[in-house]
């Protein structure tokens, strides 16, 4: 009797921790399933006519990368058991693929930034201007370049391949990996839009207060009355207020956001931290600093730089006479939103 309890026990605890570990897996499918669907969604809205840059294609490899690994955890967790090319993968294989992932993620947010600052002050500078194909195999390889680096770098650690190891003894247990790059970027960037704010808060409020939204050429837009005397963007001073309002007005709610992930110190996984919506919200901060940096060089009626696919820079200091519209007479500078 003893025996037969013995083993009931162990059957019971063997079958409650493979309905564990189903649950698990569906909550894996259903959290990449929606990464996957921001991703869509994200690309999506994106403006069509923008000069291409290398966030933009590294972009389009996360939201691959992602899909393959939906792809790849859906077969696993449907047949659970299988060996395919003399390799026998189970339903463990999906906590061993994510971990993995989620280090690659992890350890991407530095060298993506890195180049990304390289890739814009290449296009600021026009020290280079190769032609556009040439361009876009240069984003290809340095991308696949990352990649391939980055993942060789994950698997010959031998600090993450015990910790990949100690998976397979503690089976049921599936810890993912909190990277701390996405979290000093985050704060860094945070810190600098909260200092930019300080030191010009009295002209991003008085700027504020004379918006207006309206609706112009079928695009809803943000637009406040200035002095045609007064532009000017030769100046850095002149230049800090204009570039906060119009990058928070798009990533206000991701900047709060990012405040309340920082202040609350909520842990979130690599493998959901690095997503599009991030890598774009990083590309508006890039340029926003290139245009303040390099103020000095910019003429935005002749301008063939780079463009956001979220925040129309350009528009966002060219006066522009709207003919027969409230009666206005003076120029307006125009912010799309």
């Amino acid at each position: 009797m003893s025996a037969l309890n013995s083993e009931n026990c162990s059957f019971q605890y063997q079958l409650h921790q493979t309905h564990q570990l189903l649950d698990g897996n569906c909550l894996l499918l259903l959290i990449i399933l929606g990464k996957i669907l921001l991703n869509i969604l994200t690309l999506g809205m994106t403006r069509k006519n923008t000069h291409q840059n290398f966030l933009e294609y590294f972009c389009i490899s996360l939201a691959f990368t992602d899909l393959l690994l939906l792809v790849n955890v859906s077969i696993i967790s449907y047949f659970r058991d299988f060996v395919l090319l003399g390799i026998r993968f189970t339903k463990y294989h999906i906590c061993l693929f994510i971990q993995i992932i989620s280090f690659t993620y992890g350890f991407l947010h530095y060298p993506v930034f890195l180049i990304a600052c390289i890739d814009y002050y290449l296009n600021f500078s026009k020290a280079t201007k190769l032609p556009f194909k040439c361009q876009k195999v240069c984003y290809f390889f340095t991308i696949i370049l990352i990649w391939i680096s980055v993942l060789t770098y994950v698997l010959g650690d031998p600090a993450i391949y015990q910790s990949l190891k100690a998976q397979n003894v503690y089976s049921h247990q599936c810890p993912f990996y909190i990277g701390a790059q996405s979290y000093w970027l985050s704060f860094s960037m945070v810190t600098i839009l909260l200092m930019g704010f300080i030191i010009s808060w009295s002209e991003v409020i008085t700027l504020v207060q004379a918006v207006r939204i309206t609706s112009y050429m079928n695009e809803t837009i943000l637009y406040f009355p200035f002095s045609s005397h007064s532009y000017t963007v030769n100046s850095k001073k002149t230049l800090l207020p204009k570039l906060i309002i119009c990058f928070l007005g798009t990533w206000l709610p991701f900047v709060l956001l990012q405040v309340i992930i920082l202040l609350l110190e909520v842990q979130i996984p690599a493998y959901i931290e690095m997503n599009i919506p991030w890598l774009y919200f990083v590309n508006s901060f890039l340029i926003a600093t290139m245009f303040w940096f390099n103020c000095h060089k910019l003429n935005f009626r002749d301008m063939a730089l780079p463009v956001d696919p979220f925040v129309n820079w350009k528009c966002c200091f060219i006066p522009l006479i709207l003919h027969n519209f409230e009666q206005i007479e003076k120029p307006i500078s125009v912010i799309i939103c």
